[in-house]
């Protein structure tokens, strides 16, 4: 089954301001340097939509960050789905992460405590607690990209997070 997004922001919209700047501002600076100020003057609005779409700030970014781990999900799916090794599969989304401008944003733990969805995933391919240790890899993968670290360098890295077949 394809899950189909009820709503696709535009600059149409508040709302859709709202989010198209959450994602460029969380993606870039993470959640505690942003302000709400800051969001809503990048949305050429008032920050009364934004209370009123998404009750505050932190529900911005809950919604923007759940949005962008769905589409890191996909592709590690994806790749898991058509055989590819767990390290592999996150460096595939590691790709996607890096050219959308999520690397701050993703390599942040999530500011309400929220699970993390790329351990739980590989949680399904791998043993445990190994699932959780290549997620924790990938998300410190990218705050060394988000400080600076070449791209390049970090793709490597993660491409040598090899799980050793079971004995």
């Amino acid at each position: 089954m394809v899950n189909v997004r009820e709503w696709i922001p535009t600059r149409g919209s508040p709302k859709g301001r709202l989010v198209l700047a959450a994602l460029e501002a969380f993606g870039r600076e993470g959640y505690a340097a942003v302000a709400v100020a800051d969001l809503a003057r990048a949305a050429d609005t008032t920050t009364g939509p934004l209370y009123h779409h998404f009750e505050s700030k932190l529900g911005l970014y809950a919604f923007v960050r759940e949005d962008v781990e769905r589409r890191v999900l996909d592709r590690l799916e994806g790749a898991l789905a058509v055989g590819a090794a767990p390290a592999d599969a996150l460096a595939v989304a590691f790709d996607y992460v890096a050219r959308a401008g999520f690397v701050r944003m993703l390599s942040e733990p999530h500011p309400d405590g929220r699970p993390d969805p790329v351990a739980e995933l590989l949680a399904g391919h791998v043993e445990r607690p190994l699932g959780a240790m290549l997620a924790a890899a990938w998300r410190a993968a990218l705050g060394a990209s988000a400080q600076g670290e070449r791209a390049a360098a970090v793709r490597a890295a993660i491409g040598r997070l090899r799980v050793a077949d079971a004995p």
